[in-house]
């Protein structure tokens, strides 16, 4: 069974450590309600102030099925408060339903995301080690997606996250000291490029920060990662598995890049809605991040981003908003990773080959 005590001691502790008069805000779906009390219970006996915000099955659909454009647009004064005034935000993972707006028109969903700007950019201001922690909660619908009974979906989030180890804390102290090395080294580089089937992508890194994410935001991780110079990507980029925005699926995407922008994208499934996220605002055409994931214990795809990313033979990049330790000025309302499969690639910083195949060579 998964330990859902052992997850939230783990979080308290070293995702977002909660010390004495936190305010730690809990984000979370009502089917994660086990893992939300032992939560607001390591919050309290830490002498943190749990501040749950739940929500149930059905409300987005509603919205988009009978709400008009102003409300759809509609930007609530108590979630910017929330997100304003919170020390620390943990935000479980879990959902019961991964197809549920299946059916909503791509113009809808560019609406709702386009709104919500402002408490998207409140919110990114957490996107950082003692601010947000984004954690797991195995549920029906993503063993479902991930083609996994229950309990074998149960046993590969353990794993993922190191839970099945004596001391979780210090495997992911390990890590966060072996990926270090590969960040000391990425921080020289000026420029990158990424070689693969139908990929030949460049991008400037010079005075930007590659990060050792080691899960402290989330959880499991395993990646560096970096916010490229806004108007530098050049090239083209084919990526091996879909990208999935809100449930929906797009399949086989080829992005080419001139100058920093998206100049043409192809799509074999979903192409509207691609086309339809680059309109989103400015910032959706660019490329807010690209990482190089290093956790080798995620070793399949499960259409959960927030596994599939750390795959330690794939790299993945991010259209819109920069991640702003990195030094990435991009702005966006969207975030969108979409991932690549690099067992057969290559990477270089400033002509040197630091991967191949999967493999760190440095």
């Amino acid at each position: 069974m998964f330990d859902v005590e052992k997850l939230a001691i783990l979080t308290a502790e070293y995702c977002l450590p909660v010390t004495e008069g936190k305010k730690i805000g809990i984000i979370a779906h009502a089917v994660a309600t086990p893992l939300i009390q032992q939560l607001f219970k390591q919050i309290i006996l830490r002498g943190g102030h749990p501040i749950p915000r739940i929500t149930a099955d059905g409300l987005g659909e509603l919205l988009f099925s009978y709400g008009n454009e102003k409300q759809i647009t509609f930007v609530s004064p108590f979630e910017k408060f929330f997100v304003e005034k919170i020390d620390g935000i943990i935000n479980i993972h879990a959902q019961t339903n991964l197809k549920r707006f299946s059916g909503v028109a791509p113009e809808k969903i560019r609406q709702r995301t386009s709104s919500q700007k402002e408490v998207m950019e409140l919110f990114m201001k957490h996107v950082k080690p003692g601010s947000l922690a984004i954690i797991p909660y195995p549920t029906e619908a993503f063993a479902q997606e991930a083609e996994m009974s229950l309990f074998d979906y149960q046993d590969f989030v353990t794993k993922a996250c190191f839970l099945d180890r004596k001391n979780p804390v210090k495997e992911w102290r390990k890590l966060s000291a072996k990926q270090e090395q590969i960040v000391q080294r990425l921080n020289k580089a000026k420029r990158m490029r990424f070689v693969g089937d139908d990929t030949d992508l460049r991008l400037d890194v010079e005075g930007r920060t590659w990060m050792n994410s080691d899960g402290h935001v989330n959880m499991p991780s395993g990646e560096v990662f970096t916010g490229p110079i806004e108007d530098s990507a050049q090239g083209q980029i084919r990526f091996t598995y879909p990208g999935i925005y809100m449930g929906r699926e797009i399949e086989d995407i080829t992005l080419t890049f001139k100058d920093g922008e998206v100049k043409q994208a192809k799509a074999a499934k979903g192409e509207k809605l691609l086309k339809e996220l680059l309109k989103v605002d400015a910032g959706a055409k660019r490329i807010g991040e690209i990482a190089l994931g290093t956790n080798k214990g995620i070793t399949r795809f499960t259409k959960n981003m927030l596994f599939d990313e750390k795959m330690g033979h794939c790299i993945h990049l991010a259209l819109g908003r920069s991640i702003a330790l990195t030094g990435g000025k991009n702005q966006s309302t969207i975030h969108w990773d979409i991932l690549k499969d690099m067992k057969n690639g290559k990477v270089y910083a400033d002509d040197e080959l630091i991967y191949k195949d999967g493999e760190f060579t440095i």
